[in-house]
């Protein structure tokens, strides 16, 4: 191996370590995404989360999503808004902000999180009678 590709290898290191601000941050990093990389900011969406693009890295793995801090590690996909899964999943090149955001339509509800087995889930109230009685014991 030439020495020029140990040296860049450790230049990318450096530059990584220095993005994601420091080596204490870029553990922190590291654990909680179990990857560390380094990239373009592209936007923020209005939950926090943050949107980043390298081209460096192989298509599929070159776009990706910083959680908001105030998730700590309590996050997953549906905290992603449809704009931007749009764009994670390359079925737009164009990020949604600025400009190349397509104009969201009146009658649209905001977007949230999915809450299902968290104390916010929506619980529909039946209004059917039952079809089937339970059974009790006589009362004598």
């Amino acid at each position: 191996m030439s020495k020029t590709g140990i040296l860049d290898k450790l230049n990318v290191f450096r530059q990584i370590i220095k993005d994601n601000g420091g080596l204490g941050k870029s553990i922190y990093v590291w654990y909680k995404t179990d990857d560390m990389k380094t990239g373009d900011l592209v936007g923020e969406d209005k939950f926090g989360n943050k949107y980043y693009q390298n081209n460096y890295y192989f298509f599929g793995r070159n776009r990706w999503a910083i959680y908001s801090p105030e998730k700590h590690l309590d996050y997953d996909a549906s905290q992603i808004p449809p704009e931007w899964h749009r764009w994670l999943q390359y079925i737009s090149d164009v990020p949604p902000v600025g400009d190349g955001a397509p104009p969201r339509a009146k009658w649209m509800a905001d977007y949230y999180e999915n809450r299902t087995a968290t104390s916010k889930a929506y619980v529909p109230y039946s209004t059917v009678k039952p079809k089937i009685q339970s059974w009790s014991p006589n009362q004598s």
